[in-house]
């Protein structure tokens, strides 16, 4: 994963696999360590509002940002995981605006330059969502965008696994764009996730 998450070439990465196979801890870690290398560089966290809770954005109270605040969850997650807890490095990269989030449908219109994007639970976003995502990328961009091709919240209408197949191909990776997939003996979250994980892709390929 890092091998091709550091090269200059390297432009997208779409990055899939069941849960707890670091998908998005292996994104965010490849964002900071290159925030640290380069200064001009800042991190886009991008998630949908769509969630199971079937809760949308609008029926949360306050602006944007307070709205979007419960949605940057997972990467603060990561964030304190990899950062030693006596550091003000967090909350430097935070207030000074390095690192940002915004939910997939505040998109259009923008154009990026020296961003690093994590695009995180990508399942959820559909096809339209992700041609908005990619077709943001400007000079000096990385796109990182994980998904879970098991989980899904938007009955069927996920765009993840055919951008995924789209770009799995020779030519997409001679510009940049590459296609990973974690697998069930990558998940690191516990053992008994592997064994559910495993269950489940049972089931699905007897149907």
């Amino acid at each position: 994963f890092l091998s091709i998450a550091f090269k200059d070439t390297t432009k997208i990465m779409f990055v899939a696999g069941p849960a707890g196979s670091t998908k998005t801890y292996m994104a965010v870690y490849s964002a900071l360590r290159l925030l640290s290398a380069f200064d001009a560089l800042d991190l886009l966290y991008v998630r949908t509002v769509i969630e199971s809770a079937e809760k949308g954005l609008g029926a949360l109270p306050g602006d944007i940002g307070e709205k979007f605040n419960p949605y940057m969850a997972p990467l603060e997650d990561k964030l304190y995981e990899m950062m030693p807890k006596n550091t003000t490095q967090k909350r430097d990269l935070l207030e000074t605006g390095r690192i940002s989030a915004m939910p997939i449908n505040y998109l259009r219109g923008s154009s990026w330059k020296n961003k690093i994007v994590v695009a995180d639970e990508a399942q959820n976003f559909t096809y339209k969502e992700l041609t908005t995502l990619i077709t943001r990328i400007g000079e000096n961009c990385k796109l990182f965008i994980c998904g879970d091709f098991m989980q899904s919240d938007i009955n069927g209408k996920s765009g993840f696994a055919p951008m995924f197949d789209l770009f799995n191909d020779e030519a997409s990776r001679s510009v940049g764009i590459h296609s990973f997939k974690f697998g069930k003996e990558d998940i690191l979250r516990s053992e008994i996730l592997k064994f559910i994980i495993s269950k489940l892709d049972n089931k699905e390929c007897n149907k």
